[in-house]
């Protein structure tokens, strides 16, 4: 504890580090916030209907379509999920708001428990159950079974909105206290989406089907994985009494979310599709199926590192580079050593030797090799576990100053273009975890960030 404490001084040095001791004294006070919280949700907050959301992916989406659907407040801090952050959402709820949307994220057991007795939800919505978390949740039956406490935990009369793709949610239906309702693109799901088709860039056209009633929809976001948070939105819309057309109209004004598939303009001519937020192998998978579907003169895929892989590493990386070589023309990888094990799947597809680059571990080499080959028509897929922060990339190629050269940075409260570090860079500062700032509760949680010493 006392060499955590001697980094205190050295971090105030730094925006970057000034802002992180914030968040982490923030952290300490989930005790005292939770239960502020607990009062405050039984008392001048009773009145409000909260949908909860959880999941292993797309959570962040799917709360802005909930909340633009519903008509419900937004606030810039709703996909911080976690402790104190949620706490602080339901504290945000006012005696007069007529519905607040809530994302609860976790990554160990116990965790949810604590947040469905906060959140009281009236309606708790699952997207879908992943290889993440695999460190304290070794299974999808433990990641399920932990996440469904949301579901069990629905206030009297509650309704579980949940994913009827996929098993791990359905499982959840017998969970619930009350009505289960199911969305996804299966015939047998409560709002269902079918004849799901790109426009690219500017979004996805599907035919929607929702309690019996049709309509033609389109929307701005990117791809069939996102067609799933605008149906959860949709059917939460149905369930609360927004007649269907009011709430098709809104989430079709939904802009993608910052990281997750989002396409942007270079000033080459050249679409850079941003999905650098995650990097589990099932979103991966997912943006090269998106990839796969885009019109492009070139397809050019930059992957990072994978994020809390389960089993052998190895297998994983291979397997997807075996599939980048099927969807893309040139391969670039950023990261600790994983250029070896893309690079043994996709020439094991077939992909010639000069079409797969290494570069590196740093963003500013990926970029420039990027602006030395981009052109007009081409489309490039950028994507990397969130640490990494290869949204650099982006950044560089669009003429912004980036200094800072990171390698691995767990800053979770903003994102690349907000922080005070991208153009003033960490000089000689070190990178510290400053654990000794973490919540009693939270444990099973490593919420220290990457800060500057």
């Amino acid at each position: 504890m006392l060499y955590r404490l001697r980094d205190v001084p050295a971090m105030l040095r730094t925006p970057g580090g000034r802002r992180q001791f914030g968040d982490g004294v923030l952290f300490r006070l989930w005790p005292a916030l939770s239960r502020l919280a607990w009062l405050h949700r039984r008392t001048s907050a009773r009145g409000a209907r909260a949908v909860a959301v959880t999941g292993s992916y797309g959570k962040s989406t799917t709360v802005r379509a909930i909340a633009a659907a519903l008509g419900a407040p937004t606030h810039r801090a709703m996909s911080h999920n976690a402790w104190t952050s949620v706490a602080r959402a339901v504290l945000r709820i006012r005696p007069w708001q007529r519905h607040a949307v809530i994302e609860a994220g976790i990554s160990g057991p116990g965790q949810m428990e604590h947040y469905a007795r906060i959140i009281a939800p009236d309606v708790a919505v699952v997207t879908s159950i992943g290889s993440e978390h695999h460190p304290k949740l070794p299974t999808l039956e433990h990641t399920r079974a932990e996440k469904g406490t949301l579901v069990s935990g629905l206030r009297a009369g509650g309704v579980a909105v949940l994913n009827g793709d996929d098993p791990n949610v359905r499982w959840m239906a017998a969970l619930a206290p009350g009505r289960v309702v199911t969305f996804g693109l299966g015939d047998g799901c409560d709002v269902r989406a079918s004849d799901v088709r790109l426009d690219w860039p500017r979004g996805t056209r599907f035919r929607l089907d929702a309690f019996g009633e049709t309509r033609e929809a389109h929307i701005a976001l990117i791809g069939r994985t996102m067609v799933y948070p605008v149906l959860a939105a949709i059917a939460v819309a149905r369930v609360e009494e927004v007649p269907l057309d009011e709430a098709l109209s809104r989430c079709a004004a939904l802009a993608p979310t910052p990281g997750r598939l989002e396409p942007v303009l270079l000033e080459s001519g050249a679409i850079l599709l941003r999905d650098d937020y995650k990097g589990s192998r099932e979103t991966l998978h997912a943006a090269l199926e998106v990839l796969a579907e885009v019109p492009a003169s070139r397809k050019i895929v930059v992957f990072g590192d994978l994020s809390e892989i389960q089993g052998r590493e190895w297998r994983h990386y291979v397997r997807i580079g075996m599939r980048v070589a099927r969807v893309a023309s040139r391969f670039v990888t950023v990261g600790r050593g994983c250029f070896r094990r893309y690079w043994t799947g996709a020439r094991k597809a077939g992909m010639p030797r000069g079409a797969i680059v290494d570069a590196g571990r740093t963003v500013h080499d990926a970029a420039a090799y990027l602006r030395s080959i981009l052109g007009p028509g081409d489309v490039v897929l950028v994507k990397g576990r969130r640490g990494q922060k290869l949204d650099r990339v982006r950044l560089i190629l669009q003429g912004r100053e980036v200094r800072c050269t990171i390698k691995h940075c767990e800053v979770r409260t903003m994102e690349c273009d907000e922080c005070p570090m991208l153009e003033r860079g960490w000089g000689t500062h070190r990178a510290v975890t400053p654990g000794w700032i973490e919540p009693r509760a939270d444990r099973l949680r490593r919420a220290g960030s990457a800060q500057a010493r």
